[in-house]
């Protein structure tokens, strides 16, 4: 259900009690079950809630030990289910865990020791915890902008979503979702977030709340009124051009790491007269914002702008632009997609030469001294070079000198140096150099 959003739950749970041990035959109680916590697809917070209103789960206790089981079973674990993408926490703020994918887990009480010699036979009972559970990833796509820009609108346009629209702002006091659906059934989830506001970095309006949510989103959307924003009679009207650059240092003071998300911009209401004039002016200063700045006050220009993969001419009323945006939105989506598994195949295949290579052989020395013919001597070398490559992987450098001794007969020399390897931040220095001879 996209009405009833909810993105953060607290859950009292309890490891199962262990049971009793058999002091005269030295049997032990079986330990309490454990309470997990479990990341399935299609679940919701609001499901959980809904299906547990107690929001209070214990594990199952240890069965007692018997003379016909000295040994008593385990009890049985309780496991939450819990949509993927969230965070748990303890009472303290403390994190214990995050489920990034389906069928990740996290223990979260564990159940009690059963009786045994050590406890005097007595049982112990389980771990009693207080955790929150915190959405960290509600779409693919966050729709960012002023108040009554026209983020519902656009939603409703390019989703099946039908959020509340009105002609004032904070008409979205929650995070909307909706779904993209594309002819080949490919889906993506779109956030109408609430309307950000000058100071929310500093909980002003939706403040931290809202920008929480920004967090938790694989790319951000801009939007903007083409015609500019003006909260109030009281507050100062800002152009297109100074809500975007707002924006971005909002962004920028709350947490720097939010100007790293890729972004894309929707100029909206372009059905409005000289909406194309406005348009034409706004493409300008955005291809040269520094030219701009010098119109701004010191404490509100970001460190970096925002560069915009996409900008998008769109109107929510008309439907003008909105098939192109939702053309760019997956395409940008696609492009990180391929980036990330880019990286972490990269990542993979470096740890496996690491763990192949270096931590089986930490220095592999090769000497080779022989006295060749000076047409043959080419030809060793390249022999020698492509035999390391095949052993050892990647060499720094390979040095070859000659020397002539007394007799004027040729040496060939080989000097090898271990490998120096970057990867994914771990430097692996080269700490052994020798040097072997052999006069032949």
């Amino acid at each position: 259900m996209y009405g009833n959003f909810i993105d953060n739950l607290r859950l009292f749970t309890k490891g199962g009690t262990g049971g009793m041990g058999y002091p005269r035959l030295g049997g032990e109680g079986g330990k309490g079950g454990d309470v997990w916590v479990v990341a399935q697809n299609r679940m919701t917070l609001k499901q959980l809630k809904d299906r547990y209103p107690q929001k209070r789960f214990v594990a199952g206790v240890g069965a007692n030990s018997k003379i016909s089981a000295l040994k008593g079973s385990k009890g049985k674990d309780c496991e939450i289910p819990v949509p993927v993408g969230i965070s748990v926490t303890d009472e303290n703020g403390k994190i214990i865990g995050e489920l990034n994918k389906e069928d990740d887990r996290i223990l979260v009480a564990e159940g009690g020791l059963g009786g045994k010699l050590l406890t005097n036979f007595l049982p112990l009972k389980g771990q009693k915890r207080v955790i929150h559970l915190d959405l960290k990833l509600i779409a693919d796509v966050g729709l960012v902008g002023f108040p009554n820009a026209g983020k519902s609108s656009l939603l409703s346009q390019v989703s099946h979503a039908k959020p509340a629209i009105a002609d004032y702002a904070f008409t979205t006091l929650k995070p909307e979702l909706g779904k993209i659906m594309y002819n080949d059934f490919k889906q993506i989830s779109v956030a109408d977030l609430p309307g950000l506001i000058e100071g929310a970095h500093m909980n002003k309006g939706m403040g931290h709340k809202f920008l929480k949510h920004i967090e938790r989103t694989r790319q951000l959307l801009f939007v903007v009124d083409i015609s500019g924003f003006q909260l109030s009679y009281r507050t100062e009207y800002r152009t297109a051009f100074e809500t975007i650059i707002l924006l971005t240092k909002e962004l920028e003071l709350y947490k720097e790491e939010l100007q790293t998300k890729p972004a894309l911009l929707a100029v909206n209401k372009m059905d409005l007269p000289d909406a194309q004039d406005k348009l034409h002016e706004l493409m300008n200063q955005l291809q040269n914002p520094k030219d701009f700045l010098h119109l701004f006050g010191k404490n509100m220009i970001p460190e970096r702008t925002v560069e915009f993969q996409h900008i998008i001419p769109v109107s929510a009323v008309t439907g003008e632009g909105i098939e192109e945006l939702k053309n760019c939105i997956r395409k940008s989506l696609d492009e990180q997609a391929n980036q990330e598994n880019d990286a972490y195949h990269k990542k993979q295949l470096l740890n496996l030469w690491i763990s192949d290579k270096v931590s089986s052989t930490n220095t592999v020395q090769v000497a080779v001294c022989t006295h060749v013919e000076e047409n043959r001597r080419d030809l060793l070398s390249l022999y020698i070079s492509h035999l390391i490559t095949e052993t050892a992987g990647d060499w720094n450098r390979l040095i070859y000198s000659q020397q002539k001794n007394k007799n004027e007969e040729k040496h060939l020399e080989f000097v090898l140096i271990t490998v120096t390897r970057l990867c994914i931040g771990l430097k692996l220095e080269t700490y052994m150099y020798r040097k072997c001879e052999r006069q032949c």
